[in-house]
């Protein structure tokens, strides 16, 4: 079976949260969802989470911005990750459990 480039982050991704035990899916669109939904939804200690993945380059589509941003005003958390980026989620993961440690 071959993976595409931005399949290979989304594993990455999706075994980044699994390491650290956080709830996570794939919600399926295929033109029955809403478009521009994020690649992967999580939910951290009671905090929303959205991480779009992205190979090399790869740019936002218009819908995925407005999705990003529609999370963000809501008070989630959006995350745009690509091969290069991945380690820095790690790092920003860990930092919100540790500000949530010291409340």
């Amino acid at each position: 079976m071959t993976t595409t480039p931005e399949g290979r982050v989304k594993a990455k991704v999706k075994a980044l949260l699994k390491k650290h035990n956080i709830y996570h899916f794939m919600p399926a669109t295929g033109g029955y969802g809403r478009s521009g939904v994020p690649d992967i939804i999580a939910c951290m200690r009671g905090r929303f989470l959205a991480i779009e993945c992205k190979a090399g380059a790869g740019k936002l589509t218009p819908l995925q911005s407005r999705e990003l941003a529609l999370i963000e005003e809501a008070g989630g958390l959006a995350y745009v990750i690509n091969e290069d980026s991945i380690e820095s989620l790690e790092i920003a993961l860990l930092s919100f459990v540790a500000d949530d440690d010291r409340c």
